[in-house]
């Protein structure tokens, strides 16, 4: 294909240079990557070949803001292949996704250009750098390290090969999972089968029905969003049981597309991966480059937390199964069974019912809400920008505009609605990602249901928390204030990524908000008060079930990357064993089973690091303590302190030093076991 009749391959000239999503084809793609690949090896060669001695301004500038093209087309093509995917587009994902990861992994092996990098590293004490300087040295040269370096040269043709197996690997996981999720349902036959489904639930479960070709019934698709609130409401048992075992069973429902073999493979590259970089396990590889530093520390977080959330389960089961049993004559809690008797528990006990909520939050007042909020913490608007092409009818654009002076601070895609051809769960993105002079633009994905044309979309509160989770990462991508691409927005180390993230989600509860924008969508009315202080005391209902959840997949994602001897693996029987050796209730059960667990297996970031949620909710657990200690969530020397420390930062200094430069001094765990109602 001809470059000047590719789009991805112009010069863009858009507003806000985002790319041109309406010329962008399939076809593309392609061509754009092999030629996007050949300029940025290019650059390196040049770099390479120089004959000025290695500085900081020479090399490391120059890696820092090398591969533009290639970072634009791989910007656009990994994003649509989440978001807005079919077969055409999978086709070219599993002939690229390793493709790409050759060729990063080509650059990070030259040993040519490590030597460049390594001089900048020896001098850089001596040689009049900044500390942000000496930072930006030292973690490309990090990069570089753990790429493999410093190995010789078979042991760099190994990894060379290592890393594409798993990104082809790891691209099949992924869309193993998406066909289960695509094509599962369960199909309800008639109205019967509607039994305690609030409207609704029964209006998607219609047009999900209709979507697969079955008009005038009703179908359960396998999405967290649309099982939960299932299993919450219907009063069925048996369809409950379908639903979960369907949900649970995601990417083992079809023999030809299995991913436990898969899982195997992904282990055993991972492992002699991390054999060849002389660490005795991927764990201890991994957690080179994060907070915890040692699978030790990670467990000491994991185990301290784990007794007493196990402890707290066995007590709420006491309480459901009471209930089942008395009601319904339910002798043994199911895991399909928690959440519909959690509910009713929280109705008798707290008079608290999820239906009463619903009405006061509308995704579009959920929205204007984080809006607002981060303007009244860092000074910035979001300005809705209408007539720009975009690659779906649902994706909305904002210009984010500094208070102060009205400057552009970035650009905000917000994507929130589930479609097929877009995975499930819920992340931020980067089409450009801030340095010295460049605007971000950062998107966030959600996968609410739509509702019927013309009706609001009414999400409940924990639709509201992922809502302000994921725009905490997309703040932090937004409000960047460093030089350096390499040490902007979200590339921080693992286990503080999801500081800003579960930090913002505090601001969801804030009295003020809720009364400004937590409103009847029919009347008006603002949230009563007294429903406020319901949801405020049921905050820690309930949740020995949902750390149980969270925990027991982290603690088997470590188990799984200290493992040294693979032979006899089995992902399905590993899982039943440490399930059992761990004492997971059965009745609760694990948020992610191996077969669908995407973090681990559809790429390496949370691999050997599920663990990161709970370890930043130290952290963030214990910022927010900060402003409540003020009385004042919008304390504006905090926020101040805050956008500095943290938000705008981003890995330009420590994080530990971050972390205390905001609070005075090193995280403590009380606030996280208060905030979960876990005690000390």
């Amino acid at each position: 294909m001809n470059a000047s009749a590719n789009p991805l391959l112009q010069t863009w000239d858009t507003p806000y240079g985002l790319p041109p999503f309406d010329q962008i084809r399939t076809e593309h793609f392609g061509p754009a990557l092999d030629a996007a690949m050949a300029s940025h090896a290019a650059e390196v060669a040049a770099l390479v070949s120089s004959s000025e001695p290695p500085t900081f301004a020479n090399t490391i500038v120059t890696l820092d803001q090398s591969g533009a093209d290639f970072q634009k087309v791989t910007g656009v093509f990994f994003n649509l292949t989440g978001c807005l995917t079919d077969e055409a587009l999978q086709a070219v994902e599993r002939d690229y996704s390793p493709k790409v990861a050759a060729h990063v992994t080509r650059l990070l092996l030259d040993p040519a250009l490590f030597a460049r990098v390594d001089a900048v590293l020896a001098a850089r004490h001596r040689s009049g750098l900044t500390p942000v300087q000496v930072r930006l040295t030292e973690k490309i040269h990090l990069d570089f390290v753990l790429a493999g370096a410093r190995l010789a040269p078979l042991a760099k043709a190994r990894v060379a090969e290592i890393v594409e197996a798993l990104s082809q690997k790891c691209t099949a996981f992924a869309q193993a999972v998406l066909a289960d999720e695509e094509e599962t349902y369960v199909l309800i036959e008639d109205t019967a089968g509607l039994a305690g489904l609030a409207p609704d639930l029964v209006d998607a479960a219609a047009a999900a029905a209709m979507a697969h070709g079955h008009g005038g019934k009703w179908a359960v698709t396998v999405g967290r969003p649309f099982v939960e609130p299932f299993l919450t409401q219907s009063t069925r048992r048996d369809l409950r049981k379908q639903v979960y075992e369907a949900f649970t069973a995601r990417g083992e429902l079809h023999q030809d597309r299995d991913t436990k073999p898969l899982i195997k493979e992904i282990l055993e590259l991972r492992a002699e991966l991390a054999k060849l970089q002389g660490y005795a396990t991927y764990a201890d590889y991994a957690l080179v480059n994060r907070m915890a530093k040692t699978p030790e520390s990670v467990a000491g977080l994991l185990d301290r937390v784990w007794a007493p959330a196990v402890a707290r389960a066995a007590e709420e089961a006491k309480l459901l199964t009471a209930l089942a049993k008395e009601s319904d004559g339910i002798d043994s809690l199911e895991a399909w069974d928690w959440l519909h008797y959690a509910d009713r528990v929280r109705v008798r006990d707290y008079q608290l019912d999820e239906t009463e909520i619903k009405p006061y939050f509308s995704l579009d007042a959920m929205v204007a809400a984080m809006f607002w909020s981060a303007g009244r913490l860092f000074g910035v608007d979001f300005i809705p920008i209408e007539g720009v092409p975009l690659y779906h009818p649902d994706v909305k654009l904002y210009e984010v505009r500094r208070k102060s002076d009205d400057g552009l601070q970035g650009v905000f895609l917000a994507d929130n609605f589930a479609r097929t051809g877009k995975h499930s769960g819920a992340w931020m993105s980067n089409y450009r990602e801030q340095s010295a002079g460049v605007v971000p633009i950062v998107s966030n994905h959600n996968n609410f249901t739509k509702s019927k044309p013309g009706e609001p979309v009414l999400i409940s509160f924990d639709d509201a928390s992922t809502l302000f989770h994921e725009f905490g990462h997309g703040l932090h991508g937004l409000m960047s204030q460093v030089a350096y691409q390499g040490l902007s927005g979200t590339n921080v180390l693992r286990d503080f990524v999801e500081l800003p993230s579960q930090l913002f989600e505090h601001w969801a509860m804030v009295p003020e908000l809720l009364e400004k924008f937590a409103r009847h969508h029919a009347t008006g009315q603002p949230i009563p008060a007294a429903l406020v202080e319901k949801i405020r005391k049921t905050r820690t209902f309930n949740m020995g079930w949902e750390t149980v959840q969270y925990l027991g997949p982290a603690l088997l994602d470590m188990k799984l990357h200290a493992l040294t001897d693979l032979k006899a693996f089995e992902a399905g029987k590993f899982e039943q064993d440490e399930c059992r050796r761990l004492g997971v209730p059965t009745a609760v059960g694990l948020r992610h089973r191996l077969p669908h667990f995407q973090h681990l297996f559809t790429g390496d970031s949370y691999a050997a690091g599920y663990y990161v949620y709970l370890w930043a909710e130290v952290l963030e657990a214990d910022v927010f303590a900060a402003f409540e200690e003020k009385g004042n969530p919008f304390d504006p020397e905090l926020a101040a302190r805050l956008l500095k420390h943290v938000y705008a930062a981003g890995n330009s200094v420590d994080p530990g030093e971050a972390f205390r430069a905001f609070r005075g001094r090193n995280p403590e765990i009380g606030a996280l076991l208060k905030k979960r109602g876990l005690g000390v």
